[in-house]
């Protein structure tokens, strides 16, 4: 009987001692895992000069981030890493980054306009046809006032010729033609120019697209 007390004793003091297990065991298993979901925090900041020389402190210089720095935690391990960062060399890359951007967006306007090479090549030619049509139509005006000066100044010779006065109304008709005749002269090379502009401006964007297809 007093052998069964005290195997039931032993049975309550075992049963005790594995609770106390139980719940010392899920402690230490939760302090773990706050201890894993809580980030360290840097304590010490450490670079190495151009002469391998550590360097540590407990905050980040310039000097730290020129040669690029490693963050340690109380115990001195590293926690992260940061790569050296030349400011002199980025305000240097300033203009080629901003002129990279600019032909990005200059590229997206292209798309958008005229989606690809075969589009561009359209457009141009439509262009470049209509610039022909006005220039011939301003060719033949031209050609016709030419002819009408021949006339008017042969109307003037024969005037000359007999003795009188060229009269008013046909030096007005001369004066006015003349003018008439440089006007149309400037149109066409206006328009001449405006063609080889177009020309070349289409040229240009039908050659970026291609490289961008």
């Amino acid at each position: 009987m007093q052998s069964q007390f005290k195997q039931k004793l032993a049975f309550i003091a075992q049963k005790k001692m594995t609770r106390k297990f139980i719940f010392l065991f899920l402690m230490i298993f939760q302090s773990t895992a706050i201890c894993a979901q809580t980030p360290l925090k840097p304590t010490w900041y450490r670079y190495y000069d151009t002469k391998g020389v550590a360097n540590i402190s407990t905050n980040v210089t310039p000097n730290h981030i020129r040669h690029g720095y490693e963050a340690l935690d109380q115990n001195m391990q590293v926690i992260q890493r940061n790569r050296a960062y030349n400011s002199e060399a980025d305000v240097k890359k300033a203009p080629l980054r901003a002129a990279q951007a600019q032909q990005k967006t200059a590229d997206l306007k292209l798309k958008k306009a005229y989606t690809n090479s075969q589009v561009a090549i359209k457009k141009r030619n439509d262009a470049l046809m209509y610039i022909k049509k006005q220039l011939a139509f301003q060719q033949d005006q031209l050609k016709q006032l030419q002819n009408d000066r021949i006339y008017f100044k042969r109307q003037q010779m024969e005037h000359l010729r007999k003795g009188e006065n060229t009269p008013t109304a046909l030096k007005n008709n001369l004066d006015y033609n003349q003018k008439n005749i440089e006007e149309k002269k400037k149109n066409i090379n206006s328009l001449q120019t405006n063609y080889r502009n177009t020309q070349a401006e289409y040229d240009n964007i039908i050659a970026r697209l291609k490289t961008l297809e």
